[in-house]
């Protein structure tokens, strides 16, 4: 396989190129080339975690780790398969495995269930009651990748789905305190809303003439001030989190550095300039950092 066929947003095309050509296409299958989506997964776990207020729980952290990267991968495996006709007419997409034909769809669909496997094998360290938590989110991950051709909205449903994390983190822990979790996934919803708008800013040609929606489109000349508007209600209901979490108004601090960050983003964004959507995309793995700091040290102070 040559290396046109590491995708143009890969983070690692020299570690990926140096694998054996069938290796090498399973892994871009899962993305693995690409960390920034399981960072996006993993960080609402950590808030999760953190914010319940157990301290540090380094075992679980590590497991919810493992198992982002395996179900991000095992996602983007499910959406290749089913997107596979769409991922032909789009120039950013039709170089992946499944599209392209490098990966047949049976090997796909048993390179999903190693992954499935992987997370599997992540949902049994967690209690019952978390486990729980996480299948439920099945549906939603299922129906996900059918989003994009019957609403403008997609990246709403991917929030609900790549957020998820937040409910699991915290039932592993604790069940009470549900008005700050609700809270806390509400905020995750609309970053995800926000981050995930400015990556499809990379696609609103081909989006269009092929017939995905999205909210990138739909925002239209909007986007910039769609973004910061998603990102404020973000930060609004983490806000109300942490109140709910403990009442004090020195704790809204803890969040500061996440809302100069995403405001940053939002005021610097450029929706004619793939480039620079990229690096504000892809810069989300800092914001959500920022706020797993602050969740720390509101649930743990």
């Amino acid at each position: 396989m040559s290396a046109e066929h590491i995708v143009p947003d890969s983070e690692h095309r020299g570690l990926v190129g140096m694998l054996p050509r069938r290796m090498r296409d399973f892994a871009l299958l899962a993305r693995f080339d690409r960390p920034i989506g399981w960072w996006l997964l993993f960080w609402p776990c950590a808030w999760g975690v953190w914010l319940a207020g157990a301290g540090w729980q380094f075992g679980l952290i590590a497991w919810l780790l493992l198992g982002a990267i395996a179900m991000r991968g095992a996602g983007c495996v499910y959406n290749d398969i089913v997107d596979a006709d769409l991922d032909r007419q789009v120039v950013r997409t039709a170089a992946r495995p499944v599209a392209s034909g490098r990966v047949s769809v049976r090997a796909a669909w048993g390179w999903l269930l190693v992954l499935c496997a992987v997370g599997l094998v992540v949902l049994l360290q967690l209690r019952w009651q978390a486990e729980l938590v996480a299948l439920a989110s099945l549906v939603l991950v299922a129906a996900y990748p059918f989003m994009k051709r019957i609403t403008w909205w997609p990246q709403a449903w991917l929030g609900l789905v790549f957020t998820w994390g937040a409910l699991v983190g915290w039932a592993a822990l604790r069940l009470d305190h549900i008005d700050a979790l609700l809270a806390l996934y509400a905020g995750s919803i609309f970053w995800c809303m926000g981050y995930d708008t400015i990556y499809a800013l990379q696609d609103k040609e081909d989006d269009a003439l092929v017939g995905i929606r999205s909210s990138a489109l739909r925002l239209g000349e909007n986007v910039q001030a769609g973004v910061l508007a998603f990102y404020c209600l973000a930060l609004t209901f983490w806000g109300l989190a942490v109140w709910w979490v403990r009442e004090d108004p020195f704790a809204m601090f803890a969040l500061l550095p996440a809302a100069v960050h995403l405001l940053w983003q939002g005021l610097t964004l450029d929706p004619a300039d793939g480039a620079n959507a990229l690096a504000r995309f892809r810069s989300n793995r800092f914001a959500g950092a920022l706020v797993a700091a602050g969740c720390f040290v509101v649930g743990n102070a």
